[in-house]
């Protein structure tokens, strides 16, 4: 009996042991993101410095993030595509390490647009696969339609073509009221201590939505570096009035040649997802839709996973 408790006590200890090593090393693989493998670089566009991070080789792959947020969003698509593509994702200006002026003008969506050709100099090459969420989505769009010649392919998540989104923006009421807290960011001030849905605008509030507890702390501290004055005159520059519901549908008549994948979560509630509608007939290259019903806004991390699968498959398929 004294000797199979022994035997007893010992395989606990081992198995406490194991428990602890197996504990410490999933803790350890999950910190080990690709935060400390990326590498860092500037382009200069006229002066002001866009700061970016970039992993891998090959074809270009620029990631231009939305609101709030900064480069860091892309972790999980640069992990997936790093073995084929140059991936580059860039703090748009007024966030974290990029430049931040204080001209309200500086942040008029010509200047958005020329951050990411000046990108795309920086990496000495001649165009790339443009990738954009949120107002990165946006400004994503106006690139392709003001640069062709440097947009190789389109990816688009969680913003509809500027189209469509007028089109609900002047008809849909729920897109209306779901578009009012754009409405009090470029009508209201940025001194106002309850502009970001009636909390205080910090870096904390800013992130409060990611999820993932480590990765919140990086965004507190690219916030910290941030300027909320910046953040809130791409909507105070660029973002429409809300129209009256009896104004005729503006429609661009640019088209989009390049292929086109286009991701969005139907979770969304600042985006109505009727505004896909009819994307296909503003596009003349192959136009992929995904849609992903569990995920909301920020769709790049709701489903990271399906995101960055999809997003490395589309790729491929069109080489």
């Amino acid at each position: 009996m004294i000797t199979i408790s022994k035997q007893q006590s010992y395989r606990r200890r081992l198995q406490q042991a194991f428990l602890l090593l197996t504990s410490i090393t999933l803790i350890t693989v999950a910190q080990a993101d690709l935060w400390n493998d990326v590498q860092h670089g500037y382009a200069d566009n006229q002066g002001t410095k866009i700061h970016y991070t970039y992993i891998g080789e090959g074809p270009l792959v620029v990631m231009v993030h939305g609101f709030p947020d900064f480069w860091y969003t892309w972790r999980d698509q640069m992990e997936a595509l790093k073995d084929h593509y140059r991936v580059v994702a860039m703090d748009q200006r007024g966030y974290n390490r990029s430049d931040q002026p204080d001209a309200p003008e500086a942040y008029d969506m010509v200047h958005l647009v020329s951050d990411i050709a000046a990108v795309i100099q920086a990496n000495q090459s001649k165009q790339a696969i443009v990738v954009g969420h949120d107002w990165g989505g946006a400004v994503a769009w106006q690139f392709a339609f003001a640069h062709p010649e440097l947009t190789e392919r389109l990816i688009i998540l969680n913003l509809p073509h500027p189209n469509g989104f007028m089109r609900e923006l002047i008809q849909n009421e729920e897109q209306r009221k779901n578009s009012s807290y754009a409405q009090a960011f470029k009508n209201g001030s940025h001194t106002d201590p309850t502009i970001f849905f009636g909390r205080p605008m910090t870096p904390e509030s800013l992130a409060g939505w990611v999820t993932d507890e480590s990765a919140r702390k990086r965004y507190v501290e690219a916030f910290t570096r941030s300027s909320f004055k910046g953040m809130l005159e791409f909507y105070k520059r660029n973002y429409p009035d809300l129209p009256d519901p009896s104004t005729p549908v503006p429609n661009v008549n640019i088209r989009i040649k390049c292929p086109v994948l286009v991701i969005h979560g139907l979770k969304d509630t600042a985006l109505n997802s009727n505004g896909l509608n009819h994307t296909w007939d503003w596009i003349d290259g192959n136009l992929t839709l995904v849609t992903i019903p569990k995920a909301g806004h920020f769709v790049q991390q709701d489903a990271s996973a399906m995101v960055s699968r999809t997003m490395k498959w589309w790729l491929l398929a069109q080489d």
